[in-house]
């Protein structure tokens, strides 16, 4: 499928088999090429600026922080004191951003694979881009799971923020491995657990639970086996696939209540603070899973 004509970008995902979405383009602004995956970034007529990966819209400007905050102060405002940040993946530069607002936090470490993606976003998004500038963000171009092999850090949180595991290959609903399949598998929810601090927390994107249950059912089985705490949660993006995402978060921590925020702002601060979409009721709120998914995830 074409997925730009007539002036339209059509996305078709392997992992949404038989659905389409499509947004009128006002302008490309680039397309190219990466060592990793194919880069497109365009003007579109009433969601702003998108970014699109493999074919993947990842971010637009007009609803991107109802993702953005929520992988971010779900598990910050979780934890009772989330001084330091790991990133993984995020190229985009939203969630650096996101993290850099919570006023716990002291360090952000962020490991992201394509730093074309980090290129382009900061030049053509630089409402997003602008999360590399914080001073006290530490950028690493290197391989998620290989970076957390290697460092020698821990963390107090873990947020990976990657596109999903597979991508479009040519008309295939069953698709190709993307960059960030090493992240979806129970040997780097290990290493990841290895690199949190006591009571530490990881977030991860958890894909829809509409349509990608099978993901779904393998992420949670495989982080169960690990940590003691997961708890499913999501968030309503509307140009993502089913208009939702799903976020899988995991503590070290027995006792955890990941539903239930540690710090709490009022509606006032949350604004000054630049927030559009998260505050503590939302966070209590995506927990509330309808009965369909309760039972899913009951038969697990």
């Amino acid at each position: 499928m074409d997925q730009h004509l007539k002036g339209w970008f059509t996305e078709r995902l392997p992992v949404c088999p038989g659905e389409a979405f499509s947004m009128q383009v006002k302008e490309i602004l680039l397309e190219k090429k990466s060592e990793y995956q194919d880069i497109k970034i365009f003007e579109s007529t009433h969601f702003g600026r998108v970014l699109v990966l493999d074919g993947a819209i990842q971010c637009t400007e007009r609803d991107e922080a109802s993702y953005q905050e929520m992988i971010t102060f779900l598990p910050l405002n979780a934890h009772p004191c989330p001084k330091k940040v790991l990133i993984v993946g995020g190229g985009d530069g939203g969630v650096a951003r996101e993290v850099a607002k919570h006023p716990q936090v002291e360090s952000i470490v962020q490991c992201e694979i394509d730093k074309e993606v980090i290129e382009a976003c900061k030049k053509y998004i630089p409402s997003m881009g602008c999360g590399f500038d914080n001073p006290k963000h530490r950028l690493y171009i290197d391989e998620g799971t290989k970076f957390i092999e290697c460092t020698k850090e821990k963390f107090d949180v873990i947020i990976t923020d990657s596109s999903d595991p597979v991508v479009p290959e040519d008309d295939s609903e069953e698709g190709k491995k993307g960059p960030a399949d090493t992240l979806y598998n129970a040997d780097t929810y290990l290493k990841m657990k290895e690199k949190l601090e006591e009571g530490g927390i990881l977030c991860f994107q958890g894909e829809n639970m509409w349509q990608n249950q099978t993901l779904i059912a393998g992420m949670i089985k495989s982080s169960s086996q690990i940590f003691p705490v997961t708890k499913y949660a999501y968030t309503c993006t509307p140009t993502y696939p089913g208009g939702q995402i799903g976020f899988l978060l995991c503590s070290t921590n027995k006792d955890a209540k990941l539903e239930e925020p540690v710090t709490v702002w009022d509606d006032d601060t949350a604004i000054s603070m630049g927030l559009k979409y998260y505050n503590a009721d939302i966070h209590r709120a995506s927990f509330v899973l309808p009965s369909f998914m309760k039972k899913f995830l009951r038969e697990l």
